[in-house]
């Protein structure tokens, strides 16, 4: 047997306590899987006199990143601070002195993530981020390894607890929006500043990383269309529910031919689809092959051991690889140019919740409007409102173009039959165009 494998940890907190404890008492198990011990020897904190309810042999805490970095001993360096200031900064420099990198960051991959594979790939290193999307859920080493001979076409998902469990009680028990969010923040759901989660930037940024896995092509967070769910009612999912289908906030990425689209945005689904069961804090990532066809991952999207479980299930291929000679061989260069659709080519079925004049002629001239667009309409359910002389009209479309969408919302804001486009929202699942 080999020596021991010393492994540095950048950070400590409910996810930096979990790999600490998974390497401890899966100990050997790890050692039957890379042929040594593995140790973690250094771990930096931001305060090493905290009480974190570990064990912690003396000296292994430091306020030094530099005594990890810098430390020749040190083999694999495992990134769980989180943020993109210093974690970026200190995965190159780890990168640039040897050191294999294993990070959680999702923030850091889908910004710079680019920049540093190409780094580790100069350096001869490793660098793996599995547990940067959906947590436990091995999704990307699916794409990467599991589906590496299909060709992927569409890759759908639920990749924020936060929203999928406001959602989710939303819809079971009918609550108020603000009233779920303070729920989720007290149970630890939620953060105190949940901006980045409620509007989406979280989940574009886990859609970033895995279209550009998925279809071979770089794709930044810039590309990704982003739609929050701060504007969803009760009103909207209680319709959504009566024209058979759930609310969840959907990333997608999707490809025809040499072209893609990737956004995120509240999405109707109808109830028979496998996502629409996915409840609470779990995620899951719905993926279509042209071999495979359709597949789909569930599992636990966040928390201290699942993200843990991916974090170190990362470390044994870092240390595998060590063992083979094969670091830093793993990069695959993407095979092809970033193309993004255009608002024509970008096609979806749509839902509509719009308050209308309740006169004669009213339902008429919005047809007309739909008409003059090219929209063709499946469902539509119309409701007499107690604010006057008002209706409430719901709409599914057919297929549609996004710019044709666009037109129609323009239309129907600028016509004086319509008072207000309350709601629209994207629906996905079988679609006519």
């Amino acid at each position: 047997m080999t020596e021991k494998m010393n492994i540095g940890l950048l950070g400590f907190g409910t996810v930096g306590t979990g790999v600490l404890q998974i390497v401890r008492d899966h100990q050997d198990k790890l050692v039957h899987q890379v042929g040594c011990p593995i140790e973690i020897s250094k771990i930096l904190v931001n305060d090493l006199d905290k009480d974190r309810g570990i064990s912690i042999e003396p000296g292994m805490l430091t306020l030094e990143a530099d005594d990890i970095l810098e430390d020749p001993a040190i083999d694999v360096v495992i990134e769980v601070m989180g943020g993109t200031g210093d974690a970026r900064a200190y995965i190159r420099k780890a990168l640039e002195n040897g050191k294999h990198v294993v990070t959680a960051n999702k923030d850091v991959m889908a910004e710079h993530g680019s920049e540093l594979l190409t780094l580790a790939n100069e350096t001869g290193t490793d660098l793996y981020y599995e547990a940067s999307v959906a947590g436990g859920i091995p999704i990307l080493r699916t794409l990467v390894e599991g589906l590496a001979s299909d060709r992927i076409t569409k890759m759908m998902g639920i990749v924020n607890g936060t929203t999928n469990y406001i959602l989710t009680k939303m819809t079971k028990e009918g609550r108020l929006y603000e009233e779920v969010l303070q729920e989720a923040k007290a149970l630890g759901y939620a953060e105190a500043d949940p901006t980045a989660d409620v509007e989406g930037i979280d989940a574009a940024r886990k859609i970033s990383i895995l279209g550009t896995l998925g279809f071979s092509m770089n794709l930044d967070l810039d590309d990704v269309e982003v739609t929050g769910m701060t504007k969803v009612t009760s009103e909207d999912i209680q319709y959504a529910d009566q024209l058979g289908y759930t609310m969840k906030l959907i990333g997608i990425a999707n490809r025809c031919e040499d072209k893609v689209e990737v956004s995120v945005e509240p999405t109707l689904m109808p109830n028979e689809h496998p996502l629409s069961s996915v409840d609470d804090e779990f995620n899951a990532v719905y993926v279509y092959g042209e071999a495979v066809g359709e597949t789909m991952y569930y599992g636990a999207g966040a928390g201290k051991f699942p993200t843990a479980t991916s974090i170190v299930s990362d470390l044994v291929a870092v240390l595998r690889n060590k063992r083979l000679g094969v670091n830093g061989q793993s990069l695959v260069i993407p095979q092809f140019d970033k193309k993004l659709k255009t608002d024509e080519e970008i096609f979806s079925k749509y839902f509509m919740r719009i308050h209308a004049k309740d006169l004669p002629g009213t339902f008429a001239n919005l047809t007309a409007i739909f008409g003059e667009c090219d929209i063709s309409l499946e469902k539509i359910l119309q409701v007499p409102l107690n604010e006057g002389r008002l209706a409430e009209i719901i709409v599914v479309t057919h297929g549609v173009s996004r710019k044709n969408y666009k037109e129609v919302l323009q239309k129907l804001n600028e016509t004086d039959a319509v008072v207000e486009v309350k709601s629209n929202y994207r629906v996905e699942g079988v679609m006519k165009r």
